[in-house]
């Protein structure tokens, strides 16, 4: 971080490397974007592409509305049609945007740590880019769990101490692996449930496993997963999937929104499984905060990219 509690990046990969100090810098940044503060002049142009070779609405769309409000110019780019269909590398795909002229790149892809190539190229490459990741395999979501930090930060006004349950497809979860780290350096206490076969006892550093029915009336926040059927390739537990069976073991129905504290919230990244993960009927219900995380999320992006602006000198910013 520089001065004026500004965050300032080269690149915008990962939460791990953030410091306690920048997470609250971003969250008061997103905070003063969504109450109205105004975007910073840019004396210069910046040229953006959004580079998303997994399928996405809700981040795709909040990253482009987020460009657009600080006045960036958003480039098309059309994953399906590009030349990564004729064995183009990312790198190379890179390479030319930067060729182009363009300053920034919001990229979504298959491969964990993707960005690793960009970010830290060999000796005789010379990509000059500032990458911002919208989410790499089962790896991390960054700009998710920002987003969810700004809500959770909303509604109660601090971390420490809160008792957070992340319930679901965990080990298959980019939103779990980023959300369980930095709430755990926030000073929350994390707790996990779902299915057994999809959780990992790497995560018991974090917090411990446990019935959802144990949790649901001692828990502050009820951060549900989405189960995710697409990443289940060869696992097993896929073919004999029953969404009722999951939903009256794992799901949050009625009765268990009932039995949660009066100012306890569900969280969720999205999209829902409808009466899989969430009652139907409870999506927009009081506790849910489903579709504050998406407004969050526009002003949240539009903090981490000015975020990469200023560190790359980028609109005269600095």
């Amino acid at each position: 971080m520089k001065n004026s509690n500004f965050v300032t990046l080269k690149s915008f990969v990962s939460v791990e490397k953030l410091t306690v100090a920048e997470v609250g810098a971003l969250i008061e940044r997103a905070e003063y974007f969504k109450n109205g503060g105004a975007c910073p002049h840019l004396t210069q142009p910046v040229y953006v592409t959004n580079m998303f070779f997994e399928n996405s609405s809700r981040t795709h769309t909040s990253f482009e509305m987020a460009e657009r409000k600080l006045g960036l110019t958003v480039i098309p780019f059309d994953a399906a049609h590009s030349s990564t269909q004729k064995g183009e590398t990312l790198y190379d795909t890179s390479l030319i945007m930067a060729a182009l002229g363009i300053d920034l790149e919001v990229i979504r892809h298959s491969e964990n740590e993707y960005y690793e190539k960009l970010i830290h190229p060999n000796k005789n490459q010379h990509l000059n880019i500032g990458v911002i990741n919208a989410g790499d395999g089962s790896g991390q979501h960054p700009s998710q769990c920002l987003l969810d930090m700004m809500t959770i930060h909303e509604h109660f006004g601090h971390f420490k101490d809160l008792k957070v349950a992340i319930v679901g497809d965990i080990t298959n979860s980019r939103v779990a692996k980023s959300n369980m780290e930095l709430l755990t350096r926030l000073g929350a206490k994390v707790y996990f449930s779902g299915p057994d076969y999809w959780y990992d006892k790497q995560y018991d550093k974090y917090g411990e496993y446990l019935p959802i029915d144990e949790l649901v009336a001692q828990m502050d926040v009820m951060m549900l997963l989405r189960v995710q059927h697409e990443r289940h390739a060869g696992d097993p537990n896929e073919a004999k999937f029953d969404a009722k069976k999951y939903h009256d073991k794992y799901g949050i129905n009625q009765k268990r929104y009932n039995a949660m504290k009066d100012d306890a919230i569900i969280m969720h990244p999205g999209p829902i499984n409808h009466d899989v993960e969430l009652s139907g009927n409870l999506v927009e219900a009081p506790k849910c905060r489903f579709v504050r995380q998406m407004e969050n999320g526009v002003f949240m992006r539009m903090a981490m990219i000015e975020a990469v602006m200023r560190g790359r000198n980028l609109g005269g910013l600095s």
